[in-house]
C-alpha cells in the first residue's frame, strides 16, 4: 500500500475542505503534504484525521505542512507590484476590461479568492474587481 492510499482520506478531506497550493509526493518512505488551509479549523480537522489514521502519530511516514492562510476575505493586502498600477478587472482574467487600478504600495480590501492566481478586491475609493494575486501580499 502507498502512503498516498494510507492517508487517502486526509487528502480527501484537505481537496474538500479547500486547502489550496494542495501537494502530496512521497520520498524516502515519507509522504509530504502541503497547503494552505483557509481557516485554523480546517488546519484542526486535518490533524484529527490524521491522528485517526495514526494514532499518537508513531508512524513518522507524514510530514504535514499546511499553513492557515492570513488571506481571507475582509482582510487587508497591500499591492506588490514593481512600480506599476495594479490592474482591476471585471472578471478573472488579463482577457476582462479593466474596471479599476490600484496604486503601487496601496491596501486593499480581499473580497473572496475566485482561485489561487486571481482575487476579487476591493480598494479604499470603493473599486471593486478581480486583480492578480502574485501582486497582493498580506498587510503587516
Amino acid at each position: 500500500m502507498s502512503l498516498q492510499d494510507k492517508y487517502k482520506e486526509l487528502l480527501d478531506a484537505a481537496k474538500s475542505l479547500g486547502v489550496g497550493n494542495l501537494q502530496a509526493r512521497e520520498q524516502n518512505n515519507v509522504l509530504y503534504v502541503d497547503g494552505e488551509a483557509p481557516s485554523g479549523a480546517v488546519k484542526d480537522q486535518l490533524w484529527d484525521i490524521y491522528n485517526k489514521l495514526d494514532p499518537d502519530f508513531r508512524s513518522a511516514d507524514l510530514v504535514m505542512n499546511i499553513n492557515v492562510s492570513t488571506m481571507v476575505a475582509g482582510s487587508k493586502a497591500v499591492v506588490t507590484t514593481q512600480t506599476s498600477n495594479l490592474n482591476i478587472r471585471k472578471g478573472p482574467g488579463t482577457d476582462q476590461p479593466i474596471v479599476g487600478k490600484a496604486a503601487h504600495q496601496e491596501t486593499v480590501t480581499l473580497v473572496s479568492k475566485t482561485n489561487d492566481q486571481w482575487w476579487l478586491i476591493r480598494t479604499n475609493a470603493g473599486a471593486e474587481g478581480y486583480a492578480s494575486a502574485q501582486y497582493l501580499s498580506p498587510q503587516n
